[in-house]
């Protein structure tokens, strides 16, 4: 609030303005009081006592219901009913209420109802301005971009400050910050404001500054005056007016001849004050530079850099002049030049040549010794030491040079060539001269060896040894035999196949297969141990060279046996589910031979290994049986109380896995000897009658069983012989032995003979033969016949077979 307009000093007038407009409207009055205020008085503030301007008893405010209007505005006055006074309800701001600064006067319109009579004033309440609002730009900062080749006096708008505030307490006047090349007028515009222009006193310079900050302060014409402020950056923009320069005007540079295309000569540095492209240097050379120099010389236009562009030589030019150029990319180009003396020094800088006159390749890797493969010449263009020359080539080579004629040399064959070890030399031709430092050049040739079929196929074994089992599925893969040949394309091409051989009139590529290209070894049937337990054949690899070679590899089948076979109970014989009846006296010593249960088993040694053991036996203490021989020995004499007959069951178990067996039952029969004088007993012993019997019983079992062999042996021949394919085997041959035994004498010659046929059976069955005794008709001798072991029909028919006969 200004200090004339106090709340003291503030002098309240009522302007009763009467305006006799003759209304007939009945108790409304026409007249319109005015009040003068100023904003932001304090809340609670007495403007008036409307009571006492109206003319109104104020004990008759409440009674008449007295209130107050404020029209389209918040209530900011209000009535006090009790002493009628009008007061300040909120502060009032008079740039809030009149935004506008069209009008200087700013009014409040208020009514005041009455009520018994109806009354109606009408009261305006006028908000007098104060300096409460400083003057503010519509920016933070005013950027300007000024050249620096403005002249002075120019002239540059600046945006203007604005103060809500009216009258003289809106912006008055400008000021700006101290500055040398920059002041500042101050306009008044039509509607009264104010506002400033940046005058340029003195041209600027952007190299010695680029930016000018200035402060402009807008202040209004209120007491205390208020004041606001803005930054103006004003940016010089370049022009040229700055010539590029070099940091030297004359180079003198010394450079080796020889030096490689591309080496750095000197890097050239030109500056330029000014900025942007009117700072940005192009280097070139200058019209007084010779061609041959621009030619030998190459001048990057943008880093300033010269390199050697061409071959130098001392001995062709040996002192080059340039001058270059640097040029700014300015609207306006300017520019600063230098000169460059480049002295060529010299050195040993001619190297030795090569020249291939002729090489031969490829060629066959059988080439002869001492043969010309390359013939090479060397020169150099230096002269004394320095274009004398020495060739060489490396030192693990098979070849040589030999020097043919003045500076010529031929490459020849030194060592045999082998394309397999090494199918290609790089041959390397080094000349050197003797300068300081000496020089030397290489050219490399590559010789390529043609192949010649000189490897013969080769397998990783000599001798292959193939496992398989019996039984297999006929095609099942055997094994890979795969050779290899070192050499190329078709010399190198294998095929396999099986050199022919017939084994019993049976050809190899009926049992087994190779596949031609792969080598992998194939079986055609099933094989069976008992009837063939290996082969052994050849098979070839033959390479597709001319001519071809060829190599075969030993291969030995070796067919595994299976525990397939049950064993066979040959002794002693019975029938197919009958039970063996033997008669033993009563009187029979302790340990005394009551049986013997042979079997065989046709497999393998280790699945035929038999052993025996009672799988049934009426009285366990009274026989013992040995499990390696099948021997039935007494183990006590018999008692009173022992059974006549005796039931014993053997099982004879081979060794397979699972193991597979026979049995056989024995039934024995105890009788009593008659005891005669002991005349008749030195005639004829006692045990005679007992073991005759028992011989007897003995030969009559293994007779039935060998003329049951004789039958399967006649019945297999004749299904041989139904075969389409004729055998060509030999007509089966008979040995016969004939051996005379005396049958009368002691039980221990039966048990003798008895031990005689299973030794004879024993060493037989090593040879693979099985051995059968069947006694003859009318006699008392017997016919022991070996034939060879063999399940099959073929090889039972086919076998030579060997009789021994025995007599009494």
């Amino acid at each position: 609030m200004r200090p004339d307009v106090t709340m003291e000093s503030c002098r309240r007038y009522v302007l009763l303005v009467v305006l006799v407009l003759f209304s007939f409207v009945r108790d409304i009055s026409t007249s319109v009081t005015h009040y003068s205020i100023p904003e932001e008085m304090k809340e609670g503030s007495v403007v008036a006592n409307l009571a006492t301007d109206l003319g109104v008893d104020v004990k008759t405010l409440n009674q008449r219901k007295m209130r107050l209007d404020i029209i389209a505005n918040k209530k900011y006055l209000d009535v006090n009913k009790e002493t009628g006074e009008l007061y300040i309800v909120e502060k009032i701001d008079r740039e809030y209420i009149c935004t506008t600064k069209s009008s200087a006067s700013c009014y409040l319109k208020l009514e005041v109802i009455l009520e018994s009579p109806l009354r109606i004033f009408n009261i305006e309440v006028e908000i007098l301005d104060i300096n409460d609002n400083a003057p503010q730009f519509r920016r933070d900062a005013i950027q300007l971009d000024i050249s620096e080749s403005t002249p002075k006096g120019e002239r540059f708008s600046l945006s203007n400050a604005v103060d809500p505030d009216v009258g003289s307490n809106s912006v008055k006047t400008y000021h700006l910050s101290e500055s040398e090349h920059f002041n500042i007028e101050v306009q008044t515009g039509r509607d009264g404001s104010k506002f400033a222009e940046l005058i340029l006193k003195k041209t600027l310079d952007r190299e010695q500054q680029a930016v000018h900050n200035l402060i402009l302060t807008a202040v209004d014409g209120g007491t205390p005056a208020r004041s606001g402020t803005v930054n103006i950056i004003v940016h010089v923009l370049d022009t040229n007016d700055n010539a590029p320069t070099f940091d030297k005007v004359i180079h003198n540079i010394k450079i080796m001849e020889n030096s490689p295309i591309g080496s750095l000569v000197i890097h050239l540095n030109a500056s330029d004050l000014d900025e942007g492209s009117n700072s940005d240097i192009i280097y070139s050379y200058s019209l007084y530079t010779s061609e041959k120099t621009q030619e030998t010389f190459n001048l990057n236009p943008s880093t300033g850099e010269i390199t050697v562009k061409g071959m130098l030589n001392y001995e062709d030019f040996r002192i080059y002049d340039m001058e270059v150029i640097a040029t700014d990319h300015g609207a306006t180009s300017l520019s600063g030049q230098c000169t460059i003396k480049i002295l060529v020094e010299d050195m040993n800088d001619n190297h030795p040549e090569i020249s291939i006159k002729s090489f031969q390749s490829p060629v066959n890797e059988n080439i002869e010794l001492d043969t010309v493969i390359a013939v090479v010449s060397v020169s150099d263009k230096d002269s004394g030491d320095n274009g004398v020359v020495d060739l060489r080539i490396p030192d693990n080579m098979p070849f040589k040079l030999r020097e043919s004629s003045d500076n010529y040399y031929e490459l020849v064959v030194s060592e045999p060539l082998d394309r397999e070890k090494v199918p290609e030399y790089d041959v390397t031709f080094t000349v050197t001269d003797r300068g300081s430092p000496p020089l030397s050049d290489n050219e490399t040739m590559t010789l390529e060896l043609l192949d010649v079929n000189d490897n013969v196929p080769q397998f990783p074994q000599s001798f292959y040894t193939i496992r398989v089992m019996e039984n297999n599925a006929p095609g099942a893969l055997l094994s890979s035999l795969t050779a290899f040949d070192p050499d190329l394309h078709e010399n190198q091409y294998l095929v396999y196949f099986i050199l022919e051989k017939e084994i019993a009139n049976t050809s190899m590529s009926m049992l087994f297969s190779i596949n031609p290209e792969n080598g992998n070894l194939y079986a055609l049937k099933t094989f069976d141990y008992e009837i063939e337990k290996e082969f052994l054949f050849h098979i070839e690899a033959r390479d597709s060279g001319s001519p071809p070679l060829s190599s075969n590899v030993t291969v030995h089948i070796v067919i595994v046996d299976q525990n397939d076979n049950v064993p066979v109970i040959v002794s002693p014989w019975r029938a197919h589910g009958s039970v063996v009846e033997e008669k033993i006296p009563r009187s029979t010593d302790k340990g005394s031979l009551v049986a013997k249960v042979i079997a065989f088993d046709t497999d393998s040694v280790h699945n035929s290994r038999i052993t025996y053991q009672f799988l049934q036996v009426t009285d366990a203490t009274l026989f013992s049986l040995d499990q390696y021989n099948g021997e039935i020995r007494t183990m006590r004499m018999f008692s009173y109380r022992d059974p006549r007959h005796q039931r014993l069951v053997v099982v004879a178990k081979d060794n397979g896995e699972p193991a597979l067996s026979a049995t056989v039952t024995i039934k024995l029969s105890t009788v009593e000897t008659v005891v005669k004088a002991y005349s008749d007993m030195t005639e004829v012993p006692l045990e005679y009658d007992i073991f005759s019997d028992l011989n007897l019983y003995l030969v009559i079992g293994l007779g039935s069983v060998s003329f049951l062999l004789l039958i399967t042996i006649l019945v297999t021949i004749v299904l041989k012989c139904q075969k389409p394919k004729p055998s060509n085997a030999a007509p089966p041959c008979r040995n016969s032995v004939i051996s005379e035994r005396n049958s009368t004498i002691a039980d221990s010659t039966l048990v003798s003979n008895d031990a005689y046929w299973y030794s004879l059976f024993l060493a037989e069955t090593r040879k693979g033969k099985m051995v059968v005794r069947q006694p003859v008709p009318k006699g008392s001798r017997y016919i022991v016949s070996s034939i060879p072991r063999g399940t099959g029909l073929t090889d039972t028919s086919d076998s030579a077979a060997s009789t021994l006969q025995v007599g009494n």
